[in-house]
């Protein structure tokens, strides 16, 4: 039960509200370290309730810690800009009857506007780091009075290059004093987050509550197998119309895959709508909002929506392109499944995509269940051999034995004669000619002009 957190009424009487009855595994193990002080380093999957791991001991310490003239009291760091809108609609939520005032500073905004919010006054922040980053240039001692910095989805953020403005901001952060430093993480398999957690948080407690590996046991991994992308997209058509299912997700490696694929739904009178890093702020809210809604069955996007995006209707994932890691899929399929729902995820692979699916189902430790439908069944079958690891046996030219060449066959035993030697008139070899001395340099080959892209 929360009461047995012993928080404030006025947080307590927003998570009844909000419906909450029994905290989930990670709030269990987080909360009570974090209500002490502590830093955290915490892994635990999406849609384990980790938000509200880190808001509610964070609403906790800034209302015992009283701090009426100050500035910013607490930063949350997020990676992208539908992650940050989902923080902070909870944050609110949470925050209701408290007094707590929170904002989100993210890219997608007017800068003049994001300075208004900052002067006046809101004890958190929701932020991305680069936006944030522009404002602390702009403003030095933006940062001076920031007590607690969590960090949410720390291996997404350092995986799309963050780690110097995480470090940077950290650093603003404590240059009056240290602050309490809570990292949140769906795995601990990015290269560089021990780095960064050794740098920010002192003496911290580990928690892990779940990991990547062997996860989503409420979901249904599937894939089939396609010839090419317009096989990919037949297939499609036969599982959006096999499935039963409420609103569906489709993930793409790249915007513009993500537009053909959308006009092609369209043109087959699904009721779709598309989401990528081109679209605005505005344009982004609209999708989103109107997929909550229900006025679209299907959402095609790039990685940009892996994360932070919460659709409780969600219950189908497509992977019209394979993740380009493990990590990258879990994140993927975890649109669907969340808070203990099932779901269900079905990944088309082509022959260039079987080893990297390969690679996931050994990283995860999972096995994807073949569906197979002969009416739409390609030519591609996948490997005919595997290898122990699931990767297909790949077709190797055998190099020849040293006594195998065509000259041994001619010259029998004798050796056969080295290149460039010729034979002369009498019939012996002939020394090939050296000009000068032999030491000269060979001369270097004509460059030949290329385009500007090569």
């Amino acid at each position: 039960m929360f009461q047995n957190f012993h928080l404030n009424p006025k947080i307590q009487k927003a998570i009844e509200a909000q419906g909450f009855s029994e905290p989930t595994d990670v709030q269990t193990q987080s909360i009570p370290p974090a209500l002490d002080n502590k830093d955290l380093m915490v892994c635990a999957r999406t849609g384990s309730g980790k938000s509200a791991a880190f808001i509610l001991p964070m609403l906790q310490g800034l209302m015992t810690r009283k701090a009426p003239n100050s500035g910013t009291r607490a930063v949350i760091l997020v990676p992208t800009r539908e992650l940050a809108k989902q923080i902070l609609k909870q944050c609110e939520a949470l925050a209701k009857f408290t007094g707590i005032q929170a904002a989100m500073i993210t890219g997608g905004q007017e800068f003049k506007y994001q300075a208004a919010i900052f002067r006046k006054n809101p004890e958190v922040i929701v932020a991305t780091p680069g936006r944030l980053i522009e404002h602390i240039d702009k403003q030095k001692d933006l940062m001076m009075d920031v007590e607690v910095l969590i960090l949410d989805e720390a291996d997404r953020m350092l995986d799309m290059g963050f780690e110097e403005d995480v470090t940077k901001i950290a650093e603003k952060c404590a240059e009056k004093r240290k602050p309490q430093t809570l990292m949140f993480s769906a795995t601990l398999q990015q290269k560089n987050l021990s780095k960064v957690a050794k740098a920010l948080l002192t003496d911290p407690e580990s928690i892990v509550v779940d990991h990547v590996r062997g996860e989503h046991s409420n979901i249904d991994q599937h894939y089939m197998l396609a010839d090419d992308d317009k096989h990919k997209e037949r297939l499609l058509t036969w599982v959006l119309s096999d499935q039963d299912y409420r609103q569906a997700i489709i993930f793409c490696n790249t915007k513009a895959r993500v537009e053909t694929l959308f006009h092609f739904l369209e043109y087959h009178n699904i009721q779709a709508a598309c989401l990528h890093g081109d679209l605005t702020q505005d344009e982004r809210n609209f999708v989103m909002n109107k997929m909550k809604q229900g006025h679209f069955d299907v959402l095609v996007a790039t990685d940009v929506a892996a994360r932070g995006l919460d659709v409780k209707a969600i219950d189908l994932v497509i992977n019209l392109e394979m993740a380009r890691s493990g990590d990258d899929y879990v994140h993927r399929i975890g649109r669907t499944g969340r808070a203990g729902a099932t779901g269900t995820a079905i990944s088309f692979i082509d022959h260039t995509e079987w080893n990297l699916k390969a690679a996931i189902e050994r990283y995860l430790q999972v096995e994807m269940a073949l569906i197979t439908n002969k009416a739409i069944a390609g030519k591609y079958k996948g490997p005919k051999k595997v290898k122990s690891n699931g990767k297909a046996v790949g077709s190797k030219t055998k190099k020849k034995k040293s006594g195998d060449s065509k000259n041994a066959n001619i010259y029998g035993k004798k050796s056969a004669p080295k290149k460039n030697q010729k034979k002369s008139s009498s019939g012996g070899l002939r020394k090939p000619k050296v000009i000068g001395d032999g030491s000269a340099p060979f001369r270097p080959k004509k460059k030949t002009n290329l385009p500007d892209d090569e």
